[in-house]
């Protein structure tokens, strides 16, 4: 783990040496300050020479200038290097998700991944401060401490000798039984994360069902969960205090008490024992300091793990060497196709599916809720990958292509599409970023969009809020269905993204698509019959298996499914009209 995060360094390899660097000349003229201190004492001020005062005190003050510079200076540099640090580690997790296959995304989900880009590199990026300041400083100045401790009386520098390694123990003892439980509430996080990421996005249904005291209890409930984790977990660190004001406490008196005898016998100058006095506190501050960077790195572990767990996962999807770039045409066939989410025969949602379309052909897919209707076209751009079996595009397995180089080809509009903020040209810019003006109003006159966009104040400069809730579901549909329109693919998949719109609209949209996009090959997913009974075949799907292939006519005459979902449609349109 620490390997791979190091990693992340990158760019800040300078930064974050120099630190280091900083901090250790810091402690070495924070310690000769209180060495000087006691010579002052014992050779100035005690034996009244003005000489000795004016000297050591014009160097007591260029060490402290020195030890504030290179104090300065440490954080600087260490600022430079723990941001740093932490942009290099969002980009690589961030890089590597956006590589992901919907089955990794699946693996982690969205709030997880989100609480791993935040929270957890923030623990991170805190960990790694005090790892490259506090954690060398405290023990230098320790080190440093206990030499000048050894070098003013070796009696008393013993205490410190038996006191250090104690606490060391004590502390010891409380990371290791603290640390899984911040585990354990760090990734309850992610949970939190998730109802309060499906709340704001679905806002407008909790007020529209009046549940927004289930939410709050929902939520009130994983908070009660993180805060009980949390508290137990502070309670142990907690013994931390105690146990440096006792060893403070009893180190200080073991001092005076040992130290005043030593003065008494001679043995020991004032300005020696009030440097001992500051050397004290300097390496009980440092251990405390230690105790600090302890806590940190404890929670910061458990975000590490998380982060590496990311940056480790590898897209199941991957493109081969020297794969194929170029898709020549539209025309798609399932030879003996079985799907699995888990990779498992017994688990089939897609059962023997074999379809030949040809290249331009329009094809209708209908089927009742959880038939596998989406399962089926996601499998064509290869968001998931066939558990046996071949899909061919072109005539070549999807497997050979440029996996970008496929998708380029096939545009989809998925049943849960979503517009970004940004205007309607940004949003529409994402099926061709070099898109000119004309060709972004072609694409939506295609999708019956072009007429609302105009009624807007802006037009095409209209703002759009994050994931489009300024817009209507008819309208956003239509917008998502220009968008893949630009992509000018060789396969347009619309699943189930006209449900928004009314019947005159959806056909004045296929209508566009028949005379506008001839060779491109069409696949419809639909609930209504009237949005695919012009397609040239259309496929019907029942637990996912094909259940019937044919035009309008002849499912008609003999599909059962087909004919029952067709003539309920038709009473319950005569029953509206």
């Amino acid at each position: 783990m620490i390997k791979k995060l190091a990693k992340c360094i990158g760019e800040y390899k300078r930064e974050t040496i120099l630190t280091p660097i900083f901090v250790g000349m810091e402690c070495a003229f924070d310690v000769i300050i209180p060495f000087l201190m006691a010579y002052l004492i014992d050779n100035g001020i005690n034996k009244g020479d003005s000489k000795q005062i004016l000297g050591i005190g014009i160097l007591l003050i260029i060490c402290s200038f020195i030890a504030i510079y290179t104090g300065v200076k440490s954080g600087d540099y260490a600022a430079k290097a723990t941001a740093g640090f932490a942009k290099n580690i969002r980009k690589k997790i961030y890089y590597n998700v956006q590589d992901f296959s919907f089955s990794n995304i699946d693996k982690f989900s969205t709030s997880s991944i989100i609480t791993r880009h935040t929270t957890d590199v923030n623990n991170i990026q805190m960990a790694f401060q005090m790892i490259i300041r506090m954690a060398v400083r405290a023990p230098l100045i320790i080190i440093f401490s206990l030499i000048m401790t050894f070098v003013i009386n070796v009696k008393l520098a013993l205490i410190f000798l038996i006191a250090v390694p104690l606490l060391g123990l004590g502390l010891y003892f409380i990371a290791t039984t603290a640390h899984p439980i911040f585990e354990k509430a760090i990734s309850i996080y992610d949970k939190l994360n998730n109802i309060v990421q499906e709340n704001v996005r679905g806002i407008r249904v909790v007020k529209s069902f009046v549940t927004e005291d289930e939410e709050i209890e929902k939520f009130d409930e994983t908070s009660k969960l993180i805060y009980k984790e949390f508290s137990k977990a502070e309670r142990i660190v907690a013994l931390n205090n105690p146990l440096m004001q006792f060893t403070v406490a009893t180190i200080i008196v073991l001092i005076s008490w040992f130290g005043g005898k030593e003065i008494i016998t001679n043995n020991l100058t004032t300005g020696e024992f009030t440097s001992l006095i500051s050397y004290t506190m300097q390496i009980l501050m440092s251990l405390m300091m230690l105790s600090m960077v302890l806590v940190t790195i404890m929670i910061s572990r458990a975000s590490g793990e998380r982060i590496v767990e990311l940056m480790d996962e590898k897209s199941n999807l991957t493109s081969k060497e020297n794969a194929i770039k170029e898709v020549k045409d539209g025309s798609i066939v399932f030879e003996d196709v079985n799907f699995s989410y888990v990779n498992d025969e017994n688990k089939l949602v897609l059962k023997n599916i074999n379809i030949d379309v040809k290249s331009g052909e329009t094809i209708g897919i209908i089927g009742g809720t959880g038939s596998s209707k989406t399962t089926l076209v996601q499998l064509i751009p290869r968001l998931y990958d066939v558990t046996s079996g071949k899909i061919k595009v072109a005539g070549i397995d999807v497997r050979d292509y440029d996996i970008k180089a496929l998708r380029n080809q096939v545009a989809m509009v998925l049943q849960k599409n979503e517009l970004f903020s940004g205007t309607i040209k940004e949003n529409l810019r994402w099926g061709k970023e070099d898109a000119t003006d004309e060709e972004i109003e072609n694409a939506c006159k295609l999708a019956q969009a072009d007429e609302f966009i105009k009624t807007f104040p802006d037009g095409y400069d209209t703002y759009i809020e994050q994931g489009g809730t300024n817009v209507s579901g008819g309208q956003k549909q239509r917008l998502c269905i220009a968008r893949a329109l630009l992509k000018n693919p060789k396969i347009l998949i619309l699943d189930d993204s006209t449900s928004a719109v009314d019947t005159k609209t959806d056909s004045l949209i296929r209508k566009a698509f028949k005379n506008n996009i001839p060779n491109t090959t069409k696949i419809i997913i639909a609930q209504r019959i009237s949005s695919v009974e012009d397609a040239d075949k259309i496929i019907v799907l029942d637990n996912g298996v094909i259940n019937a292939i044919g035009n309008h006519q002849e499912l008609l005459a003999s599909c059962e499914i087909y004919k029952e979902v067709y003539y309920s449609q038709m009473k319950g349109g005569k029953e509206n009209g």
